[in-house]
């Protein structure tokens, strides 16, 4: 981890050219990976063949989890589920929204079980209702949101009428991004929301019409670069000023900062394994 960082008064500081940069306060939902192993391969990542050190796992996920402590935002812990390895990345058990959550229905048998456990948990927080899915969906892996809007990646994991199930049950805008490299299987491997009109991400990542979609909707993205997308540098959580992502992001660190954003580099590297970084153990909780 960077330290030190920014604090939240040099917030109010950002750039002339970006304007300031304010923290706002999130509270997250985290599932200690007691039982991380990678015993299956469901995607370019996974490797059954290296080994994985469950113990060094949760000494990364514990940094993470203590940093957003630190940052001021709050943390629910989802107990792990013996069995399922893969529930420490907890962005893919749900789309939590204002009055209702949407479950996930996973498309590999090996991680259905999670859907079960993450709509128990959210239940549990008089959330309003956790709302079945009728199509295959992996939460907030495939499902972004950038103010009043929702980005919806499909092509791998996340099946299209999914998206337009989510439209009706939550009445936003709800815009469909076809992934295209197998490498970026989920939407939060290509592309991170910074702020409510502020986003990154890896134009090779998306197909040809999700790309114009994007550069339409987003003309002053930040880019990034190949080094930093195979690094799943992209797959990072923002408070709106503090920018939490892999250590190894080296030019989105250096953009982030340019733009008045303070990055936070982190060392998720055993989780990385999985397939999965910051944002894939980070699920956010909107009351």
């Amino acid at each position: 981890m960077t330290a030190p960082f920014p604090t939240t008064e040099t917030a109010s500081t950002g750039s002339a050219a970006t304007g300031s940069r304010r923290p706002t306060a999130r509270r997250y939902a985290m599932t200690r990976p007691d039982h991380f192993v990678v015993t299956y391969a469901i995607n370019p990542w996974m490797d059954i063949s290296v080994p994985v050190d469950t113990a060094r796992a949760v000494a990364q996920w514990e940094v993470l989890r203590d940093l957003y402590l630190e940052l001021g935002h709050t943390v629910d812990l989802v107990p792990p589920v013996a069995g399922l390895p893969d529930m420490v990345y907890a962005a893919n058990g749900a789309v939590s929204l204002p009055g209702f959550s949407y479950r996930a229905k996973f498309a590999y048998p090996e991680r259905a079980g999670e859907a079960d456990a993450y709509a128990a948990f959210l239940e549990s927080q008089d959330l309003g209702p956790v709302r079945d899915a009728h199509f295959t969906n992996e939460g907030e892996g495939d499902y972004l949101v950038v103010g009043s809007r929702i980005l919806a990646g499909t092509g791998f994991r996340t099946d299209v009428a999914s998206h337009r199930e989510l439209a009706e049950l939550s009445g936003m805008e709800v815009v469909t991004l076809e992934l295209v490299d197998p490498r970026f299987y989920h939407l939060d491997t290509a592309l991170s929301v910074l702020a409510d009109e502020t986003i990154a991400y890896y134009p090779p990542a998306f197909s040809p019409a999700a790309l114009a979609t994007l550069q339409r909707l987003y003309p002053d993205a930040l880019i990034a670069t190949e080094a930093d997308a195979v690094v799943l540098g992209l797959n990072a959580v923002s408070d709106g000023y503090h920018v939490i992502l892999s250590e190894r992001a080296t030019d989105m660190i250096a953009q982030l900062t340019e733009r008045g954003f303070a990055p936070i580099g982190v060392d998720l590297s055993e989780l990385f394994k999985g397939g999965g970084s910051v944002k894939c153990c980070t699920l956010e909780i909107r009351a």
